[in-house]
């Protein structure tokens, strides 16, 4: 897409269809298209990818996603197509064939955007051609997965300091939807961010609430509540163990509702599957252990401890 060096306003107006920038949305993007580095904590929904898609698309080169959510790369790739945005992933859904070609449109020049796994990422062979092509940015996307004090720890991420040793001259930005004070300073640390510009927004919302009810009967509690509040809503169901996702996601099939397992005991294309299903059909219910959910943006009502 010919939008180097355009004005992020009218990128932000005439590929993504937004008026306005919301919060501080636009400080963030000057800072990263200026060439310097960002922190950004702004809760789901804020608008974080806009963070680094607008400079991906001014800067010169290719924008470089690293993300740890496979199942969704296809997705975020396809939302960007559908603007006009060249975009791509690189991860090992990919044949040896797929993923040759997409590195050689990464050399070429032919991609705005490209989002790939960490594992990729620090591949020898995958930073060697990094050297040999243009590179926009780098964006880390849920950066939390940093901190071992989280459920998301990916130790992989704890070696993306080698972005700046070995492209110094490359803004990054990282990205997360959930770090408090200590987790903010172990992303620092772990990915060398001394020198990048902080952004904290707010992360009141409105539209969220919780509500907590001691478990009696917990199958019927959770069809009263499901049937009483959200009938024809999507909708995530938490339990402690596999063997209970698969028996509440049974019995609300049961009940005629669309309920899908979703835990790691499962295969990685029927995780996709059910994940995709939830994205795209309306009303679905995941049924899920803690292995679901980062990275999701979809209107829904969340359950958890069944």
């Amino acid at each position: 897409m010919d939008t180097v060096g355009k004005p992020a306003q009218e990128v932000l107006q005439n590929v993504f269809g937004y008026n306005d920038f919301r919060h501080n949305q636009q400080t963030i993007v000057e800072q990263v298209i200026a060439g310097g580095d960002a922190l950004v904590l702004m809760p789901t929904g804020g608008g974080k990818s806009l963070c680094y898609q607008i400079p991906a698309l001014i800067r010169p080169g290719t924008g470089i996603v690293v993300s740890p959510l496979i199942a969704l790369m296809q997705d975020q790739v396809m939302a960007m197509q559908q603007l006009g945005v060249k975009a791509a992933f690189l991860n090992s859904t990919l044949s040896a064939t797929q993923a040759s070609a997409i590195e050689t449109q990464l050399q070429s020049g032919e991609l705005d955007l490209l989002y790939i796994a960490p594992e990729r990422l620090l591949n020898e062979r995958t930073l060697s051609i990094l050297s040999r092509s243009n590179i926009a940015l780098f964006a880390i996307d849920e950066a939390h997965c940093v901190s071992q004090w989280g459920h998301d720890f990916r130790p992989e991420y704890q070696q993306l300091r080698i972005l700046h040793e070995r492209f110094p001259t490359i803004p990054r930005i990282a990205l997360t939807a959930t770090a408090d004070k200590r987790t903010r300073v172990e992303i620092i640390e772990q990915l060398n961010l001394h020198q990048a510009s902080v952004y904290l927004n707010s992360f009141d919302r409105s539209n969220i609430f919780y509500a907590i009810a001691e478990s009696g009967q917990a199958k019927q509690q959770l069809w009263q509540f499901i049937e009483s509040q959200h009938a024809h809503d999507a909708g995530i169901v938490y339990c402690l163990s596999r063997k209970k996702v698969e028996a509440i996601a049974d019995w609300l099939s049961e009940q005629g509702r669309v309920a899908l397992p979703y835990h790691a005991g499962l295969s990685t294309e029927l995780r996709a599957q059910h994940q995709q299903r939830f994205l795209r059909e309306e009303g679905v219910i995941i049924v899920a252990t803690i292995a679901f959910g980062m990275g999701i943006d979809k209107p829904m009502c969340v359950l958890s401890r069944i």
